[in-house]
């Protein structure tokens, strides 16, 4: 199955990524914004907003309700599945929803702050028996040890998966109110500390002390760093590096907002949402 196609998809619902779906919108393009069922916690949960132009005093859900509010008053279209990977083709982009695929003629990055990861060395494993999509690589661990470390309910549909057809599942959720019931699966009630093994992962090593021997360790939920998604993608300084066009390194990719760096601020953020969007409506012009 295949989702429409589209003139601009949008990573991220905060305000940069409200900014720039709106002003790529604006420009009678065919925009889906990619995003949490709650965009932008952090901006919720500001008491108070003083330095964005023309509504001072409000507060950081109040002036995210507006935001929300002119949004869908736009009529766009709105996802919150997680997008797993971005690949680059002829015409364009195919992104990767869950089981879903779409395609789009341009893309903006609007993920707010770098991602952080769950454990040390978790970049230098990456590929080596750990990743972020287990129903992706689920097949090269059939018959063998897995650990699934959950930043959400979400990573569960996936742990039920890779019980399915691994030796032995075991399940780390870092969120409260975890509800797996499933007989094929170990639920670990503990923080995670340190990777097992020097080539490969071998283990966890969970705060108590106890080690847990596996083949395989799935990070799932959290967010996944712009580069993993988009190969090729230029960092520095742990940011997306862009132009003042907002363009980053691949034509048609554009970011905005805290994840080109600070000052991490509401009204740069809308800013460079805004340049953005209207950079990627012209580059999906071109593509048509």
């Amino acid at each position: 199955m295949k989702y429409d196609n589209y003139d601009v998809a949008v990573l991220g619902c905060g305000p940069a990524g409200l900014s720039a779906a709106i002003n790529a919108r604006v420009r009678n393009k065919k925009v889906l914004v990619i995003g949490a069922d709650l965009c932008s916690p952090p901006l919720h949960k500001a008491q108070k907003i003083e330095n964005y132009l023309g509504l001072p005093g409000l507060t950081g859900g109040e002036l995210l309700n507006r935001f929300m509010d002119h949004f869908e008053m736009m009529e766009i279209e709105r996802t919150t599945v997680k997008a797993s990977g971005i690949m680059e083709e002829p015409d364009g982009f195919t992104v990767l929803l869950g089981e879903e695929v779409l395609h789009a003629r341009s893309i903006v990055i609007a993920t707010g702050i770098p991602y952080k990861s769950t454990l040390p060395r978790e970049e230098e494993m990456l590929g080596k028996g750990l990743g972020y999509c287990a129903t992706c690589d689920g097949p090269l661990y059939r018959d063998k040890d897995v650990l699934l470390v959950g930043h959400s309910d979400e990573a569960e549909a996936e742990a039920r998966f890779m019980a399915e057809i691994c030796r032995k599942v075991y399940y780390l959720p870092l969120y409260k109110g975890s509800w797996l019931d499933d007989e094929r699966i170990q639920i670990i009630n503990e923080r995670p500390v340190e990777i097992i093994g020097q080539d490969f992962v071998e283990g966890l090593k969970v705060k108590d002390g106890q080690v847990y021997n596996i083949d395989g360790l799935f990070i799932l939920g959290g967010e996944t760093a712009p580069d993993r998604l988009i190969p090729g993608l230029l960092i520095e300084d742990k940011h997306i590096k862009v132009n003042r066009q907002q363009e980053t390194n691949i034509p048609g990719v554009f970011a905005a907002g805290d994840c080109t760096g600070g000052p991490y601020q509401v009204a740069k953020s809308v800013g460079e949402g805004q340049v953005a969007g209207l950079g990627a409506a012209r580059f999906a012009s071109r593509q048509a």
